[in-house]
């Protein structure tokens, strides 16, 4: 609300709503930095970690100087993430034999590099109590460094096996029954993480319905404007889904798009936006559910009750889908 005359009265966001937007935008863990934090020439501009100003551990009055450890944090998204991208970009011109790797799941771009998922095996070093023989605990002949250069934990080493054929982590079906299982475990999987996904989003809608207006637009917008260039490009497809904006990636059109839109949104849609993209980035950074379940808890939502309806709604899609096959193959005997 605004009171009269040129001097508006202004109602500041809520402090625990505050405090989230920071720790998730603002306060980068150097712990987990997978960069050499003293190094001052990896982004000469920008110096070492040890002496930058914009590292909580430089202010020795308010914080111990650990430089990484005990919750030492980095302010400066862009230069943590031009850090991030240095250290890539160096560590595989030193080391050209790195396969590069992508915690997303999907298929392997034109003239990508870049493995997905589901097109190498993490090799995990720390054996499990129940069943330490499992594929993904034993090393192999294809066996091989890799470097994350898409998704979450970008610029980590790990070892992993990307070998379609390698007989101790991709084992061969031995029967038809046996490759009927595993097709159908992976539609299995597949549906649960559909589903899965349009229950995020649908919480992630009703997180914004319940957002207040409590800023001003002018502020609103500024946070914004400097939150969307550290979104990646498919968290920002998401953004603008959210709000009905459908246009295609090219040449940077959907990014255009949603600024567009959003410098001519009210206060109520910017408020939505803030929170929503503030989930996003922090879901990219940090354990995706866990994020979006605290979102949901601050705003009241019913992730319960979400959940079970696009299940419902999935298991209608279903039933019409083999419906319609087994009236299409009705017609084919017909004929």
């Amino acid at each position: 609300m605004h009171g009269g005359g040129e001097n508006p009265a202004r109602i500041l966001l809520p402090v625990r709503n505050l405090q989230f937007w920071i720790d998730s935008n603002i306060l980068l863990l150097l712990k987990d930095a997978p960069f050499n934090k003293r190094d001052a020439q990896l982004v000469p501009a920008a110096g070492s970690c040890a002496d930058c100003p914009k590292r909580t551990g430089h202010n020795k009055l308010l914080f111990s100087d650990d430089l990484g450890r005990n919750g030492d944090q980095c302010t400066d998204p862009r230069c943590f993430q031009t850090k991030v991208e240095q250290h890539v970009a160096k560590t595989i011109a030193a080391k050209p034999e790195l396969v590069q790797i992508s915690t997303a799941y999907g298929s392997q771009k034109e003239g990508s590099p870049v493995l997905p998922r589901n097109r190498y095996t993490a090799i995990q070093s720390a054996k499990p109590k129940d069943d330490p023989k499992r594929p993904e605990f034993k090393m192999c002949k294809f066996t091989t460094d890799a470097i994350v250069t898409e998704g979450v934990d970008i610029g980590t080493l790990h070892k992993v096996c990307p070998n379609p054929a390698c007989p101790v982590h991709h084992l061969k079906q031995t029967s038809h029954r046996e490759d009927a299982s595993w097709k159908a475990e992976q539609e299995k999987q597949r549906k649960e993480q559909a589903i899965a996904n349009a229950t995020g989003l649908r919480v992630l809608t009703a997180i914004g319905a319940a957002v207040p207006v409590r800023l001003l637009k002018r502020d609103l917008l500024f946070c914004l404007e400097r939150l969307l260039p550290v979104l990646d490009e498919n968290r920002v497809e998401m953004l603008a889904r959210q709000h009905g904006i459908r246009q295609k990636r090219d040449d940077g059109g959907l990014f255009k798009a949603l600024a567009t839109y959003l410098r001519r949104a009210d206060e109520g849609t910017l408020s939505r936006a803030l929170v929503e993209s503030s989930i996003l980035l922090a879901a990219s950074r940090s354990n995706a559910a866990t994020i979006l379940k605290e979102a949901a808890t601050a705003y009241k939502v019913d992730t319960a009750a979400i959940g079970s309806k696009v299940r419902q709604e999935f298991a209608a899609k279903e039933k019409a889908r083999k419906a319609a096959q087994s009236a299409a193959k009705s017609t084919r005997k017909a004929a």
